[in-house]
């Protein structure tokens, strides 16, 4: 743990939007994500709160018992649900903080920071978790009993943090501690911590001291808003999900601007689907979300992308008292993306500052929903793609057990590298692995080219040599660029008879289909290949008889042969590059595989995979794996080798990753 008091003097917004105050003093601590952090997390607090009282900070006198017992229990309730739910290392500040405008007393502002912002606290337990779990009653208990609190979303973290009024005897009464409305006083801290069916007495959330004229008044329209909408585009760009953008949209709203908040996005076809309600006080939601269901927004085509004023609804159950609302259609590029509506308690009407705030948010949600909604485009063009590229499965060999492992690193493009299992002739088998030189789209078309036509070559009757000979003069002729314009009008076929409705162009836009080949040629043709054919020995099923296995390597990394006893052998012989040379002529290898022997095929994702200056095949580290393998069925060794590339550097493969293992039973 690390940080402590720095008296900072200068001028400060919390996290959540409060207003201008001063710092008086300030201390950080970073926590390991562990169980021991919440115990870490109190004593810092407690330390950090005596320490400003021994230096006499203005105002560290005034922090009551009652307040301190109350920051560490919040804090230590939060402190939890980041550990639980995000799994990463906290940050923790705490501030002492004095209001610039005349008359507001100090307050003592926490905040918890995580690494995980996809992640929405709730203060459930997580899935799975034993019935005696203690934690998870954060939120609700930092709404019940901070003075004001909030989420914080940025790109790749996650704050909440509180605020409790420091008052001169917090203790006395409700005067004191800033909350005038009934039972605060007979609500005891041991009972708030208790959980909800247990308490007994009724949970009172005091009101935020944050009045709504604080919130939209000039001063925090010149100096908050800009902060808002920075951190709003901060965390909207780059979300491929409608899902999460919808999410963050209302979460980044309430409480900031809005005491409540709904999204509805257009359909297709069909009325608009209500997805994501928010409110500030958590009871309300699922009474807010049912009344909203039954009145969804309707707004005049003329209204556009303007914040149009909104009757406040009638159900004070679901909403609150009465207030202002506004509604505002999503609007991107001409296109209407659904609506966003959200009310305010308090206010007759909205302020101009804000209503036009809250178009600049929408247009900025709005923009984030189309390039969500172009992305999964964008992927479900790459499933049909890669439904075309590769075998919807493995067949059954007679005597051999088999297991793949496929992971292209593209998340919307189909990969270069490709596998294949296939019947060959005459009570054969062919396997194939492949690696086109170079990615995306043409290494794809490559790929779509390449499996049929081994098929093709296999099937009538050409010795593995062969297959590859007459594979590589069809890559190196000048034909072979007719071929890839007739591929890509097949893929656009085949995307339309699946259903995406796309034509070239769109492919184009997508980046899944070039514009056009580049001059010479420009189709990406070198490709390595390790080809071979199987042939069972053994009876009916096959089994026992062991293999005869023929194969051939062109350019491609050596296959591996792992006996029962943990020795590994090195099959085949290296040889060129397919595409490379016109006349090369390819040289097969046959051996026999003996019961429990065990044929690894691998891509150079695996050979090559860096860690630093290191690869993880240098010093024979893929055979040094596969030897500890020994014994394991195809499946639990291609599952080891591909939980040994993954943990051999911090960062995941930067290329695809292709095994296809083959065992003799």
């Amino acid at each position: 743990m690390s940080g402590g008091p720095v008296d900072t003097g200068g001028v400060a917004v919390p996290a959540g939007g409060v207003g201008p105050v001063r710092t008086s003093a300030s201390a950080r601590a970073s926590l390991p994500g562990t169980p021991l952090a919440a115990s870490a997390a109190r004593r810092f607090v407690r330390a950090a709160l005596a320490d400003w009282a021994a230096l006499e900070v203005p105002a560290a006198d005034r922090i009551t018992e009652r307040v301190a017992d109350e920051a560490v229990l919040l804090v230590s309730e939060l402190v939890t649900n980041a550990v639980v739910h995000a799994g990463t290392a906290v940050e923790l500040s705490c501030a002492l903080d004095v209001p610039g405008h005349e008359g507001e007393p100090p307050s003592l502002v926490v905040e918890v920071t995580d690494h995980h912002p996809t992640r929405v606290l709730r203060g459930e337990p997580p899935d799975g978790e034993e019935p005696e779990y203690t934690g998870g009653h954060g939120l609700r208990l930092v709404a019940g009993v901070a003075e004001a609190w909030g989420t914080t979303y940025r790109r790749t973290s996650k704050t909440v943090w509180f605020q409790l009024a420091v008052g001169a005897d917090t203790d006395d009464g409700p005067a004191a501690s800033g909350y005038d409305g009934p039972g605060r006083d007979t609500v005891r801290l041991a009972e708030r911590a208790l959980p909800r069916e247990a308490r007994p007495v009724e949970l009172i959330a005091p009101a935020p001291r944050r009045a709504p004229a604080r919130r939209h008044d000039p001063e925090w329209a010149r100096h908050g808003a800009l902060s808002f909408l920075a951190e709003a585009s901060d965390m909207l760009a780059g979300q491929f999900d409608e899902e999460l953008v919808t999410s963050l949209a209302v979460q980044l709203l309430v409480p900031r601007l809005a005491d409540w908040c709904a999204v509805w996005l257009d359909a297709v076809s069909g009325p608009p689907r209500l997805v994501r309600v928010w409110h500030a006080s958590e009871s309300r939601l699922e009474e807010l979300r049912r009344v909203l269901e039954k009145e969804p927004p309707h707004l005049p085509a003329a209204a556009r992308g303007d914040a149009v004023e909104w009757p406040w609804p009638a159900d004070p159950a679901a909403y609150g008292p009465g207030g202002a609302a506004l509604a505002c259609r999503l609007i991107a590029g001409g296109r209407a993306m659904g609506t966003l509506l959200m009310g305010r308690a308090g206010l007759v009407r909205m302020p101009g500052e804000v209503v036009g705030l809250i178009e600049d948010f929408a247009r900025r949600v709005a923009l984030a929903l189309a390039s969500a909604r172009r992305y999964t485009r964008q992927a479900d063009i790459s499933r049909v793609l890669q439904r075309g590229l590769l075998p919807s499965g493995i067949p059954r060999i007679p005597g051999v057990e088999s297991a793949v492992v496929y992971e292209p690193t593209g998340e919307i493009s189909a990969g270069g590298d490709f596998y294949d299992v296939f019947p060959a002739r005459d009570g054969r088998w062919g396997f194939v692995l492949g690696d086109v030189c170079g990615n995306g789209p043409e290494a794809a078309v490559v790929t779509g080219l390449v499996r049929p036509w081994l098929r093709l070559l296999a099937r009538e009757g050409y010795g593995v040599g062969e297959v590859l000979d007459r594979l590589n003069q069809l890559l190196g002729e000048e034909a072979v660029e007719a071929a890839v314009e007739g591929a890509a009008e097949a893929v656009v076929a085949g995307v339309e008879a699946a259903g995406v409705g796309v034509g070239v162009a769109e492919l184009v836009d997508a980046g899944l289909v070039g514009s056009g080949l580049p001059p010479g040629g420009g189709m990406a043709r070198f490709l390595s290949l390790l080809y071979g054919e199987l042939e069972p020995l053994g009876g009916g099923d096959g089994a026992g008889g062991g293999l005869r296995c023929t194969l051939a390597s062109a350019g491609h990394p050596l296959p591996l042969v792992l006996r029962p006893d943990g020795s590994v052998r090195t099959v085949a012989e290296p040889q060129i590059l397919l595409g490379v040379v016109d006349d090369a002529a390819y040289e097969s290898e046959t051996f026999d595989l003996s019961p429990g022997e065990t044929l690894l095929c691998v891509t150079d994702g695996v050979t090559e995979h860096r860690s630093g200056s290191r690869q993880f095949d240098d010093e024979e580290g893929l055979a040094a794996v596969l030897a500890s393998c020994a014994g394991l069925s195809a499946r639990a060794v291609a599952e080891r080798l591909r939980e040994a590339v993954h943990a051999f550097a911090a960062e995941p493969p930067d290329d695809d990753l292709a095994m296809l293992v083959l065992k003799a039973l």
